[in-house]
């Protein structure tokens, strides 16, 4: 590459890597500060967020500069660990997602035992063995030579392009592409169609026995539903990242490294990267919680003060109650579905 189209690169993948840091880092404060999102699913994605964090962190960044000088200066130990991070930070998204869907899917079909079936203690379980897996899958291959066709270790063999890539054999390839995306995929989809199928139901008889007004609050499962519809666009997103990388990883492995390089590698490997900085953004435009938290963190960095949202709601009523009177606007009490309503003088002319 020339240097202006260095410079243009350079700034694209600049500013995907500071997306990818900032939005994960909202997410995991969004949900350790607010506790209306302190709940066993959400847990799940925080360590969803840390993952993308540290991918951010820790590979995006040599990523990023081989990509613009395609030349790897840093020796062949810290590039075989540089690669394992890559394999397991990407395994770890894909066995994250694999946990919620399943998590949504005991929430929908079986709301009333869900708080038996999904505990504190199953879910760390459940994430110390995402982490194991992800880490017997990456390392342990790579530094035992598992990934290449032959005995040696990659990237060992002094050459001087000063190469830094992940060798792939018909074996590792297939199994590594079954075990950590395939399958967990499948099993995915399944999932959410019958969780699909359940809200649909569902949906049909919430809207025979709940009033359509505007004024009804809505039922804890629509919230349950939204939420899950919310976790399947997280989903089709991560599909539509990974999917091209994964099929080209697979194909490198069945027919060679060699066939696949150059400006295709790079478009499948950057578009993977692309949904660790979708996630956040994803979770901000379809989840209400979570944007009312977004809102509440910029609100608070901006002020540097508390968030008036945390206020409990009588507090709230009474300074709305002490500043209306300051203005010296009537109050009126009016009751509807056993919530007390504050309506000005002018509301009630209307």
């Amino acid at each position: 590459m020339d240097f202006t189209m260095q410079l243009l690169v350079g700034s694209c993948l600049i500013i995907l890597i500071v997306i990818t840091l900032c939005g994960n880092i909202i997410v995991c404060l969004a949900v350790t500060l607010d506790r209306r999102l302190r709940s066993l699913t959400n847990c799940i994605i925080v360590s969803l967020a840390i993952t993308d964090l540290l991918l951010g962190l820790l590979v995006l960044p040599f990523s990023a500069f081989y990509e613009l000088t395609k030349e790897w200066p840093f020796g062949s130990i810290l590039c075989n660990i540089y690669t394992s991070l890559d394999v397991m930070l990407c395994t770890a998204s894909i066995l994250n997602l694999f946990m919620i869907s399943l998590d949504r899917y005991f929430a929908v079909t079986t709301p009333l035992h869900y708080s038996q079936l999904v505990t504190p203690s199953r879910v760390a379980v459940g994430l110390v063995v995402i982490w194991t897996v992800s880490l017997m899958v990456s390392f342990l291959p790579i530094h035992l030579g598992w990934n290449t066709n032959g005995t040696a270790v990659q990237n060992t063999v002094t050459n001087c392009s000063n190469e830094c890539i992940l060798e792939v054999n018909p074996v590792y390839g297939l199994v590594d592409a079954l075990l950590t995306f395939y399958i967990p995929l499948v099993i995915m989809c399944i999932t959410y169609y019958q969780i699909f199928k359940i809200a649909r139901e569902q949906a049909k008889r919430i809207n025979h026995t709940w009033c359509c007004s505007s004024n009804s609050p809505m039922p804890p499962m629509v919230k349950e539903h939204k939420a899950t519809v919310t976790l399947a666009v997280v989903l089709g997103a991560f599909i539509v990242c990974w999917f091209p990388y994964f099929t080209v990883f697979t194909y490198r492995g069945m027919w060679g490294d060699s066939r696949v390089k150059g400006t295709p590698m790079s478009i499948v490997l950057w578009l993977g990267y692309a949904n660790s900085a979708l996630n956040p953004i994803l979770y901000g435009t379809f989840n209400r919680d979570f944007r009312v938290a977004y809102q509440n963190l910029l609100r608070c960095w901006r002020t540097g003060g508390p968030r008036s949202s945390r206020l409990p709601p009588l507090q709230k009523a009474q300074s709305k109650d002490r500043s209306c009177r300051q203005e010296g606007k009537p109050l009126k009490l009016e009751m509807r579905n056993g919530k007390g309503i504050l309506l000005t003088h002018g509301a009630l002319k209307r």
